[in-house]
């Protein structure tokens, strides 16, 4: 378990950038490339690095083609299907440099990348090693997006160790105790709200003692695919978390000490691409 190395980004204290007031949760890769998922023949990976450099995971192809002109039309027509990337075009002539990036990357970004890998066949690009001076460009940018604060301050962004293809997770983490007794009746309450704010997976860690329990609880999804990326609106979940503070005895935050840090785990109530989220085998 980590804390996403973009976290600036996500800070509980601070903003963080969304698509209609909600944020994407899942499966993610930003480090290493999706090994034994995609192929590509022209477009090559370049990993994020993460902490000062803060970088963009970028997908990149250099390219010469006969009718350039022709080969952006068709790509200008293809960005409408994956309206939330954005698309980098540098030209000189017939070299193009065309690349699309995010802090996360999503299925659905490299879906995006093999039909623009279609369009590269059908164009009968080459690659080219060489760099050239950029003479033009044209940017496709993605649709718009608004800054939202997270204002429950209990609720962390996590990432995750690799997993299944060098995948990586995103979650919300929720350290919460109360007495044991509590404890089925408020997982339950929380199976429901996952299931109101469409997610698909949560699991949680427990440390039973003293008729008291410490949790720690994680909220997730799985891949997210073209025209199936699932939006939470962190707010309305920690709204609804918060609620449950009125039917128990419920409190955030671990209680006594390391000693009863929750350990036992995972524990799983709802999941998706197991695979890609836990390494439990």
């Amino acid at each position: 378990m980590k804390v996403l190395e973009y976290e600036i980004l996500l800070n509980l204290r601070t903003t963080f950038k969304t698509n209609n007031a909600a944020m994407i949760l899942g499966v993610y890769w930003y480090f290493k490339f999706p090994e034994n998922l995609y192929r590509f023949q022209f477009f090559k990976f370049f990993k994020g690095f993460g902490g000062h450099a803060n970088n963009l995971a970028e997908l990149e192809a250099r390219v010469s083609v006969d009718h350039p002109e022709n080969l952006i039309r068709k790509l200008e027509e293809l960005h409408p299907r994956f309206k939330r990337m954005y698309l980098s075009i540098k030209i000189n002539e017939n070299k193009l440099l065309i690349s699309t990036g995010d802090y996360t990357l999503f299925d659905e970004h490299f879906q995006f990348v093999s039909e623009i890998e279609k369009l590269l066949i059908l164009a009968n690009a080459h690659m080219i090693d060489t760099p050239f001076e950029v003479q033009s460009s044209r940017n496709l940018s993605p649709e718009n997006v608004t800054y939202e604060t997270i204002e429950h301050r209990f609720m962390q962004i996590t990432g995750s160790d690799f997993r299944k293809n060098n995948a990586e997770n995103i979650s919300v983490r929720i350290d919460c105790n109360l007495p044991t007794i509590h404890k089925e009746n408020l997982i339950n309450d929380l199976i429901c709200i996952c299931t109101e704010e469409n997610i698909h997976v949560f699991y949680y860690y427990d440390c039973d003692f003293k008729e008291h329990s410490n949790l720690m609880f994680f909220f997730s999804n799985g891949r997210q695919m073209e025209n199936a990326v699932q939006h939470v609106d962190i707010n309305a979940f920690g709204s609804k978390v918060r609620q449950l503070e009125q039917k128990y005895p419920l409190h955030f935050g671990i209680f006594g000490g390391m000693e009863y840090y929750p350990r036992n785990g995972p524990n799983i109530e709802m999941i998706t691409d197991e695979d890609y989220i836990l390494n439990t085998h």
